[in-house]
């Protein structure tokens, strides 16, 4: 199982920007909100798993829009391929958590099966992705493509939206639609706390 400590250790080694630093980033906060829902209780605990399900989200979408497409380009279709298939399925079990009770036996349950995959999904990014970009995209690409994903991620849904997981092309035309519909559902949503 992957670690938040080490990414933001291996993140640190990279400058401030680059889109394999952005990304450790990111993997090493979704790892400490894994922990935080299961730690946490009542209001909290949702709080912690809305936190989780957005960010997961918006990481996902971006990813398939900015590092996918250059990861093919790069000579590894069949890692880009199989990065988004893994999630395309993370997105419809993370759609599945959203409905249940996160006070729940059946959301624990499925939490930790999830946790599981979304963390072998990481390290499979980590050991065979973020490498291949690392050694094909000079550090000033890098800078452009961090630049491009936050972008992507200021736009993208922060539901899941399993029509359009896993998806390049699919994440491009739906995806500012759902996160319109998303952010003002977020925004409803946080109104009536």
């Amino acid at each position: 199982m992957g670690d938040a400590a080490e990414d933001r250790a291996k993140a640190a080694e990279l400058p401030e920007g680059d889109v394999i630093r952005i990304l450790l980033e990111q993997h090493a906060r979704i790892r400490d909100l894994f922990t935080e829902v299961k730690t946490a209780s009542g209001e909290a605990r949702q709080t912690a798993f809305d936190n989780l399900r957005s960010l997961l989200a918006v990481h996902e979408t971006a990813e398939e829009m900015i590092l996918r497409p250059v990861t093919g380009e790069a000579g590894g279709k069949e890692i880009a391929d199989a990065r988004n298939q893994e999630e395309a399925e993370a997105n419809e079990v993370l759609a599945e958590l959203e409905k249940l009770d996160v006070t729940t036996v059946d959301f624990d349950t499925r939490l930790v099966a999830f946790e599981k995959s979304v963390d072998d999904h990481a390290e499979a990014e980590e050991h065979e992705e973020f490498p291949l970009v690392l050694e094909t995209c000079s550090p000033d690409m890098r800078r452009q493509l961090g630049s491009r994903l936050q972008a992507a991620e200021a736009a993208a849904p922060t539901h899941p939206h399993p029509s359009a997981a896993g998806s390049t092309a699919k994440q491009m035309v739906m995806g500012p639609f759902a996160s319109l519909v998303d952010r003002v559902k977020d925004a409803i949503t946080k109104s009536g706390s």
